[in-house]
């Protein structure tokens, strides 16, 4: 074999091998470039009644050391029913009497684009304190049953039916003062307030039964 023709097999298989290391370098760095991870869905923070209470009551001092609550309320979304006893979102209503003012404060686990902020935060300005609100007022050491309880006795005195003809049967719990017992009860309301399928009265206290009705 001639010097050109030996400069020539050697440029060929020069050219062959670097085709083959470009080739088996970019399939290893394909193979090695991570794949974008997806980013995770955020999921909502679920609250009980008490659960939401607690984490609104330091705020509410806060704003007034000598505030109260006078209502809770759950608030109906798509990322719960309420059938545990449990709302994202949760909606409070506090009474000072020496401001003079009452104030809404909002708890909320929600990852809804229209729902309150995610946290503990208060909502709009202070509210007109009458004697309305005054009474509405009761003492927050006074609640000792949570609404996962509320909603089991609920179930045992009628709402077991109402959730068997309608499994997903959003349920919404409201907490206010009953000034024949004193004592604050829990609403355990199947379905809203406007539109409701029947309601169970469960005292705040002592998590007795207190009464049906629709």
């Amino acid at each position: 074999m001639n010097i050109s023709r030996l400069l020539f097999a050697i440029g060929l298989i020069s050219v062959a091998l670097l085709t083959v290391a470009c080739s088996s370098s970019e399939n290893k760095t394909a193979s090695e470039t991570p794949v974008a991870a997806q980013p995770a869905k955020k999921e909502p923070a679920l609250y009980t009644g008490q659960q939401a209470f607690n984490q609104m009551t330091g705020l509410a001092l806060k704003w007034s050391p000598d505030a109260q609550p006078a209502r809770l309320e759950s608030v109906l979304s798509s990322e719960t029913n309420g059938q545990d006893g449990k709302s994202a979102v949760w909606r409070g209503y506090f009474v000072s009497p020496s401001r003079r003012a009452t104030k809404t404060i909002v708890c909320s686990g929600s990852r809804l684009p229209d729902a309150p902020p995610y946290g503990v935060s208060t909502e709009g300005a202070d509210g007109a304190y009458n004697a309305d609100s005054a009474n509405l007022a009761f003492l927050g050491l006074l609640l000792k049953t949570d609404t996962d309880q509320a909603y089991t006795v609920a179930q045992q005195h009628g709402g077991n039916a109402i959730v068997k003809k309608d499994p997903q049967q959003p349920i919404t719990y409201v907490l206010l003062k009953d000034r024949k017992l004193n004592v604050p009860v829990w609403y355990v309301v199947y379905g809203s307030e406007k539109d409701r399928k029947g309601i169970g009265l469960i005292n705040a206290t002592t998590g007795a039964f207190v009464s049906a009705g629709k």
